[in-house]
């Protein structure tokens, strides 16, 4: 199939200016917060991706009224007449993506039953959703596992709880933030997680009507109320996106203005670019990113949650560090499995060796439990193009930057999952001078 195929011709810098627009990890988790309201909600700065496209029709199958607002990127969602909606439907919409498990709270809450199939989502380490089950429990659900997936039902109405998470889990707080607003008594969370969109998706509630506390130690309170309503909120820009066009700036030797980013929740991805050697302005509208000249700079690196290093941004800066001279330590803390794409980077000419052992500055949990979690890149080396099969989100766009990078034409395959969470983004590619093709059908 040549449908999901981009020939990248490489070896030229980008240059130009492109736009990003909602946080890919915010905007589908605040439509499904619509469901709890009992009046219309307004969600603007929504990109044009899958994960937003899949949650919307499951929105709609669940009898949710959606259509575009005023201005581009704005939706309206009103959950006045929810519904039950077919499984098999349910199924056709759910299956390549992971929000479907995010409805659990809210359909209970309306309907007092929910139906979620089996779940996609990138193939990068474990991301058990056991646990949201788990969660689901301790408020009072009852989940029945069959073949076709897992059927919920909460007889009475969801009772708050404590529950103590063992690692910062966004999707787990993500659960407990979306059915412990309406539930009763108080829902208090430990070690939760507290990225820009964890804030961002409180905002959200709170706007709603719901009685929410972040305390300093990653603890968070929620007080249920008994009803809550409509919202308009503007999405915070992608901050993921942002630091992916970066990092093809840096590593192309190149130049792009990223209108929509923001400073704030870039801080420390920004401190990580001065260290390589790259260089970016901030202004009111956006952010410069690019490639002084000479040569770039080894650095040691660790991803974290948040404030720390995203595991989101790893990937396609690692494609830069292959250009920088001397060894360059990556140590992945947050999925064991997210290195396994720099396979592809040493076949296009990269040194990446991986270890099982933390080379970090602390140990992680994978460091006795025989994960390749850790890398020492070697550069700088000249990439030269390849066949190239996308593995996952961040790794696919991290093949994109590679290719653009090195010498001669590559093919990339499977460039359609990139449409998960970059809006547009062969569009950006062409605007920015790369140059790539669809190949013609033979």
């Amino acid at each position: 199939m040549t449908d999901d195929v981009l020939l990248v011709h490489g070896g030229t810098p980008i240059s130009g200016e492109i736009r990003v627009r909602g946080a890919k990890n915010l905007v589908p988790k605040a439509m499904v917060a619509a469901l709890l309201g009992s009046a219309p909600s307004r969600l603007r700065n929504v990109p044009d991706i899958r994960d937003v496209r899949v949650v919307r029709g499951l929105l709609q199958l669940h009898g949710v009224t959606v259509h575009s607002g005023e201005e581009p990127g704005e939706l309206v969602m009103d959950p006045s007449r929810v519904e039950r909606a077919n499984v098999t439907d349910i199924d056709a919409h759910a299956g390549s993506s992971r929000i479907p498990i995010l409805l659990c709270g809210p359909l209970l809450h309306r309907l007092g039953h929910a139906f979620i199939p089996g779940l996609g989502g990138c193939d990068i380490g474990g991301r058990p959703v056991d646990f949201h089950f788990d969660v689901l429990r301790k408020f009072g659900a009852t989940i029945d596992k069959r073949e076709d997936g897992q059927y919920l039902t909460a007889p009475q109405r969801l009772r708050g709880c404590k529950i103590q998470l063992p690692y910062p889990s966004v999707g787990s707080t993500e659960q407990v933030l979306l059915t412990a607003v309406l539930a009763e008594g108080v829902t208090e969370l430990s070690n939760a997680a507290v990225e820009p969109e964890i804030e961002d998706l409180i905002c959200v509630l709170q706007k709603m009507g719901a009685i929410i506390s972040v305390d300093t130690d990653r603890t968070i309170r929620v007080t249920g109320v008994d009803r809550l309503n409509g919202y308009t909120h503007r999405a915070l820009p992608d901050r993921l996106e942002a630091a992916s066009w970066a990092s093809a700036a840096l590593a192309t030797g190149g130049s792009v203005y990223v209108r929509g980013a923001s400073q704030r929740e870039m801080m420390t991805f920004l401190n990580t670019f001065r260290k390589v050697g790259g260089e970016f302005e901030v202004d009111e509208d956006g952010i410069r990113f690019w490639h002084p000249g000479g040569p770039l700079k080894a650095i040691a690196l660790e991803t974290d949650v948040h404030p720390g290093f995203q595991t989101d941004w790893q990937q396609p800066l690692v494609v830069a560090l292959t250009q920088a001279s001397g060894l360059s330590i990556v140590h992945e803390t947050v999925y064991e499995s997210r290195l396994g794409f720099t396979s592809a980077l040493n076949q296009m000419g990269g040194h990446i060796q991986l270890y099982r052992e933390c080379l970090g500055g602390t140990p992680c949990r994978f460091g006795q439990r025989n994960f390749l979690h850790s890398a020492v890149v070697s550069g700088p080396t000249k990439l030269e193009a390849a066949d190239l099969v996308i593995p996952d989100l961040r790794g696919g766009f991290s093949y994109l930057i590679a290719a653009l990078a090195a010498q001669g034409t590559s093919r990339v395959h499977g460039i359609d999952l990139i449409n998960r969470g970059y809006e547009n983004f062969e569009e950006k590619l062409v605007s920015l001078g790369a140059r790539v093709e669809r190949p013609r059908a033979s």
